[in-house]
């Protein structure tokens, strides 16, 4: 891989440092949680914060996930363009915010707005991933190789989480589980490439 320019350096290593602040203030919660304990026992805290440690896993993961795919649609990276900043500072942004709706739909059960501020934020989230690859692909002295990020692979996350969002706010009483769409991706998308 050719020598990536200093300031794109810079640019990736900040928004990985959000990353890692944004998942960090996702324990804030349970960190304080833990301080219940006192006189009670773990079980019981444990069974009263369960569904922060849901919202705290789920969103570990999500974060996790796109973090991983914005890594992979960079990876071929090697200088930077105007677009590429404002996208992937929009992209932090998507990042950073996640933990308030996180915090909502731990303390809400099926509050609409609670879902659509959550997972709403995930579907933009994929969806300025979806344009970084685009910008990139579109634009071959933005990286060192023929190949190129798939734009489908974001765009259709971003379409699956829509979906999943849409079910859960015609049924509510299925909660979060519809974001069990997005195991269906990778299947798929192999289905449809061959």
């Amino acid at each position: 891989m050719a020598e990536r320019h200093r300031d794109l350096e810079r640019l990736l290593t900040f928004v990985d440092a959000v990353v890692a602040i944004a998942i960090t203030l996702l324990v804030l919660p349970l960190a304080e949680a833990g301080g219940e304990v006192g006189e009670g026992d773990a079980a019981q805290v444990l069974s009263t914060h369960t569904d922060d440690l849901f919202g705290f896993a789920l969103s570990f993961v999500v974060i996790a996930q796109l973090w991983l795919g914005q890594h992979r649609i960079v990876s071929g990276l090697v200088r930077q363009s105007t677009a590429l900043i404002w996208l992937l500072l929009a992209w932090a942004f998507t990042i950073v915010f996640l933990p308030f709706p996180t915090s909502l739909v731990a303390t809400t059960d099926h509050d609409p707005l609670a879902k659509i501020l959550y997972v709403g934020t995930m579907a933009v989230s994929s969806a300025v991933l979806a344009l970084v690859a685009w910008v990139i692909r579109s634009d071959r002295s933005l990286r060192d190789t023929d190949e190129a990020p798939h734009v489908m692979t974001s765009a259709s996350v971003t379409v699956a989480f829509v979906l999943a969002l849409a079910i859960m706010l015609v049924f509510p009483d299925l909660s979060y589980w519809p974001l069990l769409l997005l195991v269906l991706i990778g299947p798929v998308e192999r289905l449809i490439r061959r």
